[in-house]
């Protein structure tokens, strides 16, 4: 598997990153404002992730997805080590992801990453997503904050 930067010429695989963000025009905006980096496995992108700069030596990961055949092999640890590796490169100083109070798994990686929770955005799926969204049979309303000093 390679793990390499979108170059500007290329089209974000928006259907893989809405996998991990059922919004768009949301994805939309991000994937211009940040850099979005795609694993492949051949010429076949399995896997996605976005880095977005947020405040000065902070940089966040936004989106992360892994197409679902590949899901459970350990696909989506790698692109967050990835993500952290490429952020330490990059110079910054703390790496940032949010999830949702549902998002089980992603709640367990990103701890096991070396992620550390650092607050809770109440009802921030409420506010920003017109849609209702469910995970692991649970409503997913409030957004998980998590943080990692490089």
């Amino acid at each position: 598997m390679n793990i390499r930067k979108l170059t500007k010429a290329e089209k974000p695989p928006m259907e893989l990153l809405l996998l991990a963000d059922p919004s768009e025009a949301i994805v939309e905006e991000y994937v211009i404002r940040g850099e979005c980096y795609v694993a492949e496995t051949g010429h076949q992108i399995v896997g996605v992730y976005v880095l977005l700069p947020t405040r000065p030596e902070t940089v966040e990961l936004v989106n992360i997805a892994v197409v679902d055949h590949q899901q459970g092999k350990g696909l989506g640890k790698q692109l967050v080590k990835n993500a952290i590796h490429t952020a330490k490169l990059k110079g910054y100083k703390t790496i940032e992801v949010g999830t949702g109070n549902s998002s089980i798994g992603q709640l367990s990686l990103y701890q096991k990453c070396g992620f550390r929770i650092i607050g809770v955005d109440k009802d921030f799926f409420i506010r920003h997503y017109s849609e209702a969204i469910f995970e692991n049979g649970i409503p997913c309303r409030d957004m998980v904050r998590l943080s990692q000093d490089l």
